[in-house]
């Protein structure tokens, strides 16, 4: 027999898939959580928020608040990594309902002795409960109550503010329900906010058509730090195949010299646990490992699951490879791509548990090693449930392990496999432009059901994507662009050099750089210093000491009349930080427009005096008005205002 129920609780938020997935918060974040909860007649109900910690035995417990129209609200902090659990409960508070119902007939001048009899009853019930005090307070009510020469007194005390703050704090929780339990999986801080700068580390010499070493890359993490970058990425470091090797701009035929794409992982050299030997030795690389982590730096490897026609695995496992009749394996494709350098893994191989072993034992070798981020390339061609099993086995034992899902592919695929348990995400923004294109897209990622679970990072361009807006384009442009990476989003990254030196020329018609660093060594002059680099540096710099640029889900657009304007509010949890950001959209011209402020959310009334000062510039501005008017030229195309009431 089912047991007897009377309070509903439906529509529990967050939640994603009805709890078959989890959400994703960092330590030290809030769970807002809502319900719908209702039950038949006019009781008065109370509910909670239950939640724990994986390796806690015990629930603890926030009470949650009606909002209106049945729908309640709460929340809880998170403070340590792993996994939560949490549920909502609810139940008729009875002592809460008789004290309501007293208070209405005392209104209507009924006499409720019988009534004030009945509340003994409730009283008992939580004497054990309370403190001292309150069990002295609630023995007293018990003889007024019972004493009808204090009816006054009694009615007074029936309906006061203390007795209802000890029903509240210790109800009797009759016929409770809960709901059913959900997950949310707690990352350190990382997964949240990072800013990432990526190069190749063979075009890392000093000297022309020298093959970069780990040696070269340790020269320049002073460079990197100092731009404010905490994360440094490297493309494949493994040997690179030598048969079907492409040549420079993705060519298939190669001449002497050229070194291949990296991501055409595997030669006689060795495979996925393998370095390239003029890269320099696996001390070498430890080494590296450990004077970034000196520049508060952190080395993140490209994760490739594919192979070269020359992989020792193609003659190992033959059988994670699916072959043609004439005894060939189709390359990879991914139209109008080609990768002939790339046989494809066949994931439905019978021997399939020996191929995910394998996967995840590559993972943990760089573990090992000391490298707790990966950006994963493709991973959209490789089963979503093989990513769930892999992530939540490196994530059981190593949880500061962060993934990053190189996905350029439909957007419910780039969902899902944020939902199979990726930590962060590359997204569209690297080809929205315009200002409803980027409006629209920044408030699906962060007003939709996507905000908790899929953790954007946004990339102006990357080795694959030169983008056509780039292509060409003045320091103006580069500025704009990176400005909005930066504060429409708490996780972001370029690919440099050739970013910051403005090196965006193309194949005729196509998103590719022309001679791509995919498939050469490039030399650079890393001494370099420009304008563009000074700004990325205040930028990165200015996010590090803003946790209103930490977090990408605050935001609110705020209304500009002029389509080359953007401004947006950002703000921490605690509204200790607050920053208004104003971006010009347009590379070549003087922008100007009137922005209106967002009073209501800022919390004061119009006329009040409020500062903004330039982040940037240091200059500081007085605003009285709702509306205020900017300008913005193409030598310094933003503001990032941070306001004082």
């Amino acid at each position: 027999m089912q047991d007897q129920r009377r309070v509903v609780i439906d529509y529990v938020s967050p939640s994603v898939n009805g709890g078959e997935f989890y959400i994703k918060r960092v330590v030290n974040e809030i769970v807002n959580i809502k319900a719908h909860i209702l039950a038949d007649g006019h009781d008065v109900l109370g509910a909670s928020v239950l939640y724990k910690h994986e390796k806690e035995k015990n629930w603890r417990e926030n009470r949650i608040q009606l909002v209106v129209n049945n729908e309640w609200e709460g929340s809880f902090y998170v403070e340590k990594q792993g996994f939560y659990t949490y549920k909502v409960e609810a139940w008729v508070d009875y002592a809460l309902n008789w004290q309501h119902g007293i208070e209405r007939k005392i209104a209507d001048s009924q006499h409720v002795n019988s009534e004030l009899l009945e509340g003994i009853a409730f009283l008992d019930e939580i004497h054990e409960k309370v403190s001292q005090n309150d069990q002295f307070y609630l023995d007293h009510l018990k003889n007024i109550f019972a004493n009808e020469n204090h009816y006054d007194e009694a009615i007074k005390e029936a309906t006061s503010e203390r007795l209802h703050h000890i029903f509240s704090a210790n109800p009797q929780k009759i016929l409770a329900n809960t709901s059913k339990e959900y997950t949310v999986y707690v990352d350190r801080k990382k997964a949240r906010f990072s800013t990432w700068y990526e190069f190749f580390p063979r075009s890392a010499s000093e000297h022309q058509g020298v093959h970069g070493t780990f040696k070269d890359c340790e020269r320049l993490l002073p460079r990197v730090a100092k731009m404010g970058f905490d994360t440094l990425y490297f493309p494949p470091i493994h040997p690179i195949g030598e048969v079907n090797r492409k040549g420079k701009n993705n060519t298939t035929t190669t001449v002497e010299g050229d070194v291949g794409s990296t991501w055409g992982v595997g030669s006689h050299h060795g495979g996925h646990k393998a370095i390239h030997p003029q890269l320099g030795s696996l001390d070498d690389f430890k080494s590296l490992i450990h004077k970034a982590k000196e520049h508060g730096l952190e080395i993140a490897m490209d994760y490739a699951l594919q192979a070269a026609p020359d992989h020792p695995w193609v003659k190992e496992h033959p059988q994670w490879f699916k072959w043609r009749p004439d005894g060939t394996v189709q390359y990879a494709e991914n139209p109008p791509k080609k990768y002939q350098d790339i046989l494809p893994i066949y994931w439905e191989s019978e021997d399939y548990l020996a191929l995910w072993d394998e996967c995840l034992d590559i993972l943990m070798y760089w573990i090992d090693c000391g490298i707790n981020v990966f950006r994963v390339d493709n991973p959209h061609t490789k089963p979503f449930y093989f990513w769930n099993w892999i992530i939540s086995n490196i994530k059981a034992k190593h949880p500061d392990v962060i993934f990053l899902a190189e996905a350029f592919t439909a957007p419910k695929v780039m969902a899902q496999l944020a939902k199979q348990g990726y930590t962060q995400s590359y997204t569209y923004f690297t080809w929205r432009n315009n200002k409803h294109e980027l409006t629209e897209y920044v408030e699906e990622l962060t007003k939709s059901e996507l905000r908790e679970y899929m953790q954007p990072n946004f990339w102006p361009n990357t080795p694959d994507i030169n983008p056509m807006h780039l292509q060409g384009a003045n320091e103006s442009k580069h500025i704009q662009r990176y400005v909005l990476a930066a504060t429409l989003s708490s996780s972001i990254g370029l690919y440099g050099p050739v970013y910051e030196y403005m090196l965006s020329d193309a194949l005729i018609g196509r998103e590719e750089y022309l001679n791509s660093e995919k498939f050469q060594i490039t030399h650079y002059d890393w001494t370099i210093e420009n304008k563009l680099i000074t700004v990325i540096s205040k930028i990165n710099h200015i996010r590090q000491q803003n946790e209103a640029l930490q977090q990408t889900n605050n935001i609110k657009f705020c209304y500009v009349e002029n389509s080359n304007l953007m401004a947006f509010y950002k703000w921490n949890e605690a509204k200790t930080n607050e920053l208004l950001i104003i971006i010009s959209l347009d590379a070549f011209n003087s922008q100007q427009g009137t922005i209106q402020l967002p009073l209501k959310e800022l919390g004061i009334p119009a006329g009040h005096r409020i500062e903004v000062k330039d982040l940037i510039t240091n200059s500081s501005y007085n605003w009285y008005n709702e509306w205020n008017f900017v300008e913005l030229h193409p030598t310094l195309p933003f503001h990032i205002f941070n306001i004082t009431k």
